[in-house]
């Protein structure tokens, strides 16, 4: 059993350590920008977002970036909300942008993908950029892509992402954390050369690479996805692909609304899991699991006696110190120091609440904005 448990620790040790290394070694963009010369099509799928759009569309209105350069596709996916006339209005009164509104063309099991691919369809630009509909946008978004284009040429570029917690909330503190260290690990296999992890929320790829690649086949019968997916298979074909660490280019999003939504949003998140095509990524998945999982049970059974509390404190110290090292760094890097102060508990109830998602995606499907879907 003390084997095992070092085992576990070993190699956790050895991941946390890799994305650590990785997160270093990217390079921090700095303020000078290129002038702006790349066009974008920005791409924003939406279903029932009556409540955000408005944030949303203004800080699309602040975007310091000249208006001929980019375009708005926004692709409405059966809305039953005020979500249109909203749009509407902000069109009418907003004539210097270059705004299309458009109805998804469902066609697979993932409304998501099908609503970027429809909007790939009307993109006038080469460069495509998403986001989320419950999203702000910083001012400088544009031109810090524009100039990450400019320099690197990638095919494909992932940026950071952050959840905004205006309150106290022990869980939206929780979640932002958890949120926090999928970043951080995503961005660090970048620095690596392992990239597996992007999000829809803040990416921008080539428009010819994607339909030389045939946008999402392969994978729509998975209904989340279309950012790891196309990333992995980007990677696949040896294009280059890059991740933008520049404070200017995060895209802040909310947390989810309680509990039950954000279990059910994980469901969604490690549903695809299975269906990964990185060898790297799988790796991943089954030493974090491994961790969560040898933690829970270990401390369960160290509470009745059943287990060694030296074997659980070398699991504990281990994960507890390097979870520290690395969410600290980022926290830095995305403003969200303040999050560490519920690091503590955090850290103890996190292992248990990843088990439980990862047996309830074995189990069954989630429901998603008003939506069943099957696992």
């Amino acid at each position: 059993m003390l084997i095992f448990v070092i085992l576990i620790a070993i190699f956790y040790a050895a991941l946390m350590l890799g994305f650590i290394k990785g997160w270093n070694s990217l390079e921090t963009v700095s303020d000078h920008y290129e002038p702006p010369e790349t066009c974008f099509s920005i791409v924003i799928p939406f279903r029932n977002e009556a409540e955000n759009l408005p944030n949303l569309l203004e800080s699309l209105a602040l975007l310091n970036y000249p208006f001929e350069l980019f375009e708005i596709l926004l692709v409405n996916d059966e809305s039953e909300d005020d979500s249109e006339k909203i749009i509407a209005e902000f069109k009418q009164d907003h004539p210097q942008l270059h705004l299309k509104f458009l109805q998804n063309n469902r066609t697979t099991n993932s409304p998501k993908k099908d609503a970027i691919t429809t909007a790939i369809k009307f993109a006038e630009f080469e460069h495509i950029l998403t986001t989320d509909a419950d999203c702000t946008l910083p001012s400088l978004w544009l031109q810090s892509f524009n100039t990450e284009i400019l320099q690197h040429n990638p095919a494909m570029i992932a940026a950071p992402v952050k959840i905004e917690v205006n309150d106290n909330n022990f869980l939206s503190s929780f979640e932002a954390l958890d949120f926090l260290s999928l970043q951080i690990s995503g961005a660090g296999a970048f620095g690596l050369n392992k990239a597996f992890m992007a999000n829809g929320a803040n990416l921008c790829y080539k428009k010819q690479s994607f339909v030389e690649q045939n946008g999402f086949d392969s994978n729509t019968e998975i209904a989340s996805g279309d950012d790891v997916f196309l990333l992995q298979k980007f990677i696949q074909q040896q294009l280059k692909v890059t991740f933008l660490k520049d404070q200017n280019a995060i895209v802040k999003t909310k947390p989810q609304s309680g509990f039950k939504r954000l279990v059910q949003q994980r469901i969604r998140w490690a549903s695809k899991t299975s269906a990964y095509t990185s060898n790297f990524a799988k790796l991943t998945g089954l030493i974090v699991f491994s961790m969560n999982f040898a933690f829970s049970l270990s401390l369960l059974l160290g509470i009745f006696k059943l287990f060694p509390f030296p074997y659980f404190m070398i699991l504990f110290l281990v994960k507890f110190n390097l979870d520290f090292v690395l969410l600290y760094r980022g926290s830095i890097f995305f403003n969200s120091e303040g999050l560490m102060r519920k690091y503590l508990v955090s850290s103890v109830l996190y292992p248990f609440f990843s088990v439980y998602v990862a047996i309830l995606s074995l189990f069954g499907g989630y429901n998603w904005k008003g939506r069943r879907f099957k696992r």
